[in-house]
């Protein structure tokens, strides 16, 4: 097989590796919404709870249903708070039951609990309270990029440790925009895009505990020093390798964990 065809199928294969891991983080994130379904009087009833709602106005929670009988109230209060459960009935509005949790600023959160029921019988949808978090908007002018220009980057870093493995000859320059990618869309639009929604540009380290902020921090130190490491010589491709592996593990950790929120608690006569 030429190499031209060769460096084809491997970018294919980069591509699919990419898009797997960007779908397991989205499918297992904090923010993923809640799917599930639930027989009330005999009706079978599907419901999607979300857990993120953009802008400060109230997150409504809509559920269709098959028919008027069927009925649901929910109970909710402000996450990491001293506040005791408020409980409200849901609003028909034609064929669905819709709840309203009160609008909180950027970081805000609350947790809440759905019920259906018919006569007096109500079900509760999940088993433990889920927490729904507020972000601003973002613009799309910036988002875009920073989802392209950071998946870009992790498909070229599946794509450099793979020609490190069969000692292929791009080596440096494919781990030169690696760097570039991961240095625009994580260090660059990442902070950018955080300030839009949480009003802060970097809650990672030394200044939080932002998993999303901390792993980006890790995956390019791993990737600075695996391109100096190979620029210098290219025999030393453990560097690239490990910094392939490193990358992928740490996009295997769910986005948005212990991501920014405000802590109630903390706010006196709040």
């Amino acid at each position: 097989m030429k190499y031209r065809q060769k460096s084809i199928l491997l970018w294919i294969l980069s591509f699919l590796l990419m898009a797997g891991a960007a779908v397991y983080q989205r499918m297992t994130g904090p923010t993923h919404p809640t799917y599930g379904k639930v027989e009330i009087a005999g009706q079978k009833v599907k419901y999607k709870l979300i857990r993120t709602w953009e802008g400060e106005t109230d997150a409504e929670i809509r559920i269709k249903v098959p028919n008027e009988n069927i009925q649901g109230k929910y109970r909710f209060k402000r996450y990491k708070s001293f506040d005791e459960w408020t409980e409200s009935s849901m609003i028909n509005e034609g064929e669905e039951l819709v709840a309203y949790l009160p609008g909180q600023p950027a970081a805000g959160k609350v947790e809440y609990e759905i019920f259906l029921g018919s006569e007096q019988q109500f079900t509760k949808l999940e088993e433990k309270p889920l927490v729904l978090r507020y972000k601003g908007y973002v613009p799309l002018g910036v988002l875009i990029p920073h989802i392209i220009i950071i998946f870009m980057a992790m498909m070229f870093s599946t794509r450099t440790g793979i020609e490190a493995l069969i000692n292929g000859r791009n080596l440096v320059n494919y781990a030169l925009w690696t760097v570039i990618l991961f240095t625009l869309g994580g260090m660059i639009l990442g902070p950018i895009v955080q300030k839009y929604a949480f009003d802060a540009y970097w809650t990672g380290w030394p200044f939080g505990q932002d998993l999303t902020d901390n792993k980006t921090l890790a995956a390019l130190i791993l990737w600075v020093a695996a391109y100096f490491q190979v620029r210098h010589s290219p025999n030393r491709k453990g560097w690239v390798i490990a910094a392939a592996v490193g990358l992928l593990a740490v996009y295997l950790i769910p986005h948005s964990m212990f991501g920014s929120e405000i802590d109630y608690t903390q706010q006196v006569g709040k």
